[in-house]
Parts: structure tokens; C-alpha cells; sequence
């Protein structure tokens, strides 16, 4: 369906988080709030309007109380004065800051290390769409939220001895895994991806380490450009550690790293976590 032309309507969005109803007797002050629970607080940041009467309400919303710092963008979308709403779907890219300080973008959904209590700002550029709603509509949509969730312990770390390859070279990269709480198992997995195109061939002897295999059975085609690599026995005070081999052609290519692991509460099957490990440069 193309897209019809629109204006938008920014609203002066307010975090939907508990208030306190009852006003302190003359004399006595308030007691600090108690950091939240995790939660997914969600504030209206706008409304897109169509030239037809198409309109979308869109909220922002942050959920909080793990590493991870989520953003979405949900809309209810009607037409005119209708009170009929209908479910809409999102995307898009976006934004984030505190106190000035930008802290991350991304495509929606998507997330980025949660850095802690505070306000922040929160936008969006985003198309919603909705079929039986016969609404299209593109706009950018902004609103604050304030967390109080403490920021999340961090239980695990990757770094490396060295982060620059050169081209035409080949370049041995240490990669420290560790774990440094309790919590969680010794099991982990750390993923490498250099940029398609460029000759980047990442290898190595480590045996608990393969270039992902891609293709329908029986290929045996591997991406030569990237690595998984999986560790069982991480513990406190024992980290593990992986060589690497990077040999880079006449043409650069960065290299981006995720640590994958567990943290088992039973049953719970959402108790994984990723972890954003080191970015390798090129020269």
C-alpha cells in the first residue's frame, strides 16, 4: 500500500511508573521511592496523522532489572473518530541519551547495555502500518521515561590482548572469557563476524572453536569471515582463553564480537544474556 503523505503530533510523554497517592503529614518529608522491579515502562511518544483520517498512537517503551537495555515501539491505530482500534506493526530505528549523552541507537526492536537509573530520552523514527486499518504512516515520535532499576550486576566479561589487525597480515588475537560471579554455569559461547566481501579469514587450532557452516544439507560451505567458539568450563577465578588467527587481504575489515551464556533459574527458559564483546579495528 503506498505511503500517504502525514503530519505528526509530538505529545508530551509521562513514564507510566507507580505514584505515591498519600501527602506527607506538615513537617515530615518523603521517603525515597524503592528501585522498581523489572519491568517494561511504556510512555506515549506520539501520534502520526494521515491525510484521511488514518492516526497511530505510538509508545516507546524500556524494560529494565537485566544487562540488556530493550527499546520498542508499539501502536494502536483507527480511522477518524472511530473508537475501533486496531493492533498496528512497527519498525524503524532508535535513539537514546541521558543527560545529554547519547547512550545508543539501533533498529527497532533492539537494545543496548542497560547504563542504570535515570531519565532518558527516547526517539524513534518509525513506520507504522495496519491492513484492516488501511493505515501507512511515517513519522518521529519522542518521549522521556525515568528508571529507578539498579543496574544489573555484571557476571561475565570477554576482552582481548590486542584489538588492531593490519591488512595483508595476519594477526593473533587472545580473547579472555571470564566469569566472575556465582551465578550462571561454565558454559558460554563467543561469536566473531568480519565484514563479508573483504578476504577476511578468521581460523584457528582451538577445537571448541568452527566457522559457521551455512547452506542447505549436504553443503558444506563455511563462512570463512567468522567464528563460534564454545567454552563449558568457566569459573571464578578461571578464566578461559582463545587464539585467534585473523589474516586480512589488501581490503580492511572490522571485526565485531558477542558472548553468549546462561544463567539458569530452573526451568526459565528467558534466563540467557548477550554481552557485547570487543571491536577489532583495521589498518
Amino acid at each position: 500500500m503506498p505511503t500517504r503523505p502525514n503530519t505528526l503530533r509530538t505529545l508530551a510523554g509521562a513514564a507510566l511508573l507507580p505514584l505515591a497517592l498519600a501527602t506527607p503529614a506538615c513537617g515530615q518529608s518523603a521517603a525515597a521511592p524503592a528501585p522498581e522491579t523489572p519491568a517494561t515502562v511504556c510512555s506515549l511518544a506520539g501520534t502520526l496523522h494521515g491525510t484521511h483520517g488514518e492516526q497511530a498512537d505510538v509508545s516507546l517503551c524500556a524494560d529494565t532489572g537485566s544487562p540488556r537495555f530493550n527499546i520498542t515501539a508499539p501502536a494502536t491505530c483507527r480511522i477518524g473518530r472511530t473508537r475501533v482500534r486496531y493492533a498496528c506493526r512497527t519498525d524503524g530505528t532508535w535513539k537514546a541519551s541521558r543527560s545529554g549523552k547519547s547512550l545508543g541507537t539501533g533498529m527497532l526492536p533492539g537494545s543496548g547495555l542497560y547504563p542504570g537509573p535515570g531519565t532518558y530520552d527516547l526517539s524513534a523514527t518509525v513506520h507504522v502500518w495496519s491492513t484492516p486499518a488501511g493505515v501507512d504512516l511515517k513519522g518521529t515520535v519522542q518521549t522521556t521515561v525515568s528508571l529507578t532499576a539498579p543496574k544489573a550486576k555484571v557476571t561475565h566479561a570477554v576482552t582481548v590482548d590486542q584489538s588492531v589487525l593490519h591488512r595483508n597480515a595476519t594477526t593473533t588475537v587472545t580473547y579472555t572469557i571470564r566469569r566472575d560471579s556465582d551465578d550462571g554455569d561454565g558454559n558460554a559461547r563467543l561469536g566473531m563476524i568480519g565484514e563479508a566481501g573483504t578476504d577476511l579469514q578468521i581460523t584457528t587450532a582451538d577445537k571448541r572453536c568452527v566457522n559457521p557452516l551455512v547452506g542447505r544439507y549436504p553443503s558444506k560451505t563455511r563462512l570463512a569471515h567468522s567464528l563460534d567458539c564454545t567454552v563449558t568450563e568457566l569459573q571464578p577465578g578461571h578464566p578461559e582463553t582463545l587464539k585467534i588467527q585473523y589474516t586480512v587481504g589488501a581490503k580492511c575489515s572490522t571485526v565485531v564480537s558477542k558472548l553468549g551464556y546462561w544463567v539458569p533459574k530452573g526451568q526459565d527458559m528467558f534466563t540467557g544474556n548477550m554481552l557485547a564483546g570487543p571491536t577489532l579495528t583495521c589498518r
